[in-house]
């Protein structure tokens, strides 16, 4: 058996749904973070299964690394986001978090 496009489709399809699933179901902040992550992970697959089956070359595989450069920025500023939540709020649970005057 070999492992075709329709493959790396479905594996990322089912990472997609798990991350959208942790992103709108869970209210820590940590998970949804994980869920995001997951997202972007699961447009990677596809990046480079569609660059690998559609003839594109390198240029998928580049344009995976600017995303995964992109979520690594994103992970370091919302893990500071949460840190200061937790420390002016001792939570880090989205529904308690009202506002952010005090």
């Amino acid at each position: 058996m070999e492992v075709g496009l329709n493959h790396f489709l479905i594996v990322s399809a089912l990472l997609f749904g798990i991350g959208l699933f942790a992103l709108v179901s869970r209210r820590n902040a940590i998970l949804v973070l994980m869920g995001i992550e997951l997202m972007l992970n699961a447009a990677n697959i596809n990046i480079i299964a569609f660059s690998r089956y559609g003839g594109l070359g390198v240029d998928g595989q580049v344009i995976s690394i600017f995303v995964i450069i992109l979520a690594v920025a994103e992970a370091a500023i919302a893990l500071a986001i949460v840190l200061n939540i937790y420390n002016n709020f001792s939570t880090i649970n989205i529904d308690e978090v009202r506002t952010l005057k005090e």
